[in-house]
């Protein structure tokens, strides 16, 4: 099953093959569903894919196990952006800045009907590799989703700068992270080769918009879908699950 994007940032239309199906075992039929989602701190359909995703989960009846991985839109984005967001949507998609108002005023609608609260205007467009660093250090200590939250909210709602490392640190404590610890593995690149390794994976995978989700290694989902989408895919699965461990 393919579900194509919707809404997404980077190229929305992308029609990615996913691995082949997983075999599945008879204990497997009621273990939890893996989703891997590929997504990045700076894009606005990422956060609210998440929400529209977690509301998807939530009527679901089954357990859901979310990893996610890294995907950097704009790579050659300097740390310290000389402009605001109106500025750099504009250069970067060619766009008139008065369009590139009104596209941001949209997806602002959009995030805001599902209880989030944009503000373009305070937020510090950055390059996220330090941040995607991050993520991966919350991981390691099984702290990765409550990481990934506090930096969507930190970069969209806060104004925080997501680019600079004694922000990331600040957030990190806040998390219950060790400060110290966080800016000796974000000045050391300690993750960096993890972050390179994800975004090598959706190479491979032809991903190249985001939110990008893969629900069990098989069914991939692309953009910020309606709640009822997720719901449809994860109970999909679950009922492939179960036929196939009443086939063994």
């Amino acid at each position: 099953m393919q579900v194509e994007a919707r809404s997404a940032c980077g190229n929305a239309r992308a029609t990615p093959t996913v691995a082949d199906a997983v075999s599945i075992e008879n204990a497997a039929a009621t273990a939890p569903i893996k989703v891997d989602i590929w997504s990045d701190i700076a894009c606005p359909w990422c956060f609210i894919g998440k929400r529209k995703f977690e509301a998807g989960a939530a009527g679901f009846a089954g357990e859901v196990e979310i990893e996610y991985h890294s995907f950097e839109l704009s790579p050659d984005t300097p740390v310290d952006f000389e402009g605001d967001e109106v500025e750099f949507l504009s250069t970067h998609k060619g766009i008139a800045p008065e369009q590139a108002r009104q596209m941001l005023d949209n997806v602002g609608g959009i995030a805001a009907s599902v209880g989030l609260k944009y503000d373009f205007d305070a937020m510090h467009h950055t390059n996220t590799v330090k941040a995607h660093q991050l993520i991966h250090f919350a991981k390691a200590r099984g702290l990765q989703l409550d990481m990934k939250e506090r930096l969507l909210a930190a970069y969209f709602e806060d104004g925080r700068h997501l680019g600079r490392l004694d922000v990331l640190a600040d957030i990190a404590a806040e998390a219950g992270l060790d400060r110290a610890e966080v800016l000796q593995s974000l000045e050391s690149d300690e993750y960096l080769d993890a972050v390179r390794a994800d975004q090598a994976q959706a190479q491979a995978f032809g991903i190249n918009g985001v939110p990008f989700f893969v629900i069990e290694g098989k069914y991939g989902v692309s953009g910020a879908q309606e709640a009822s989408a997720f719901q449809n895919v994860l109970e999909t699965v679950a009922a492939e699950k179960r036929d196939a461990a009443v086939a063994e």
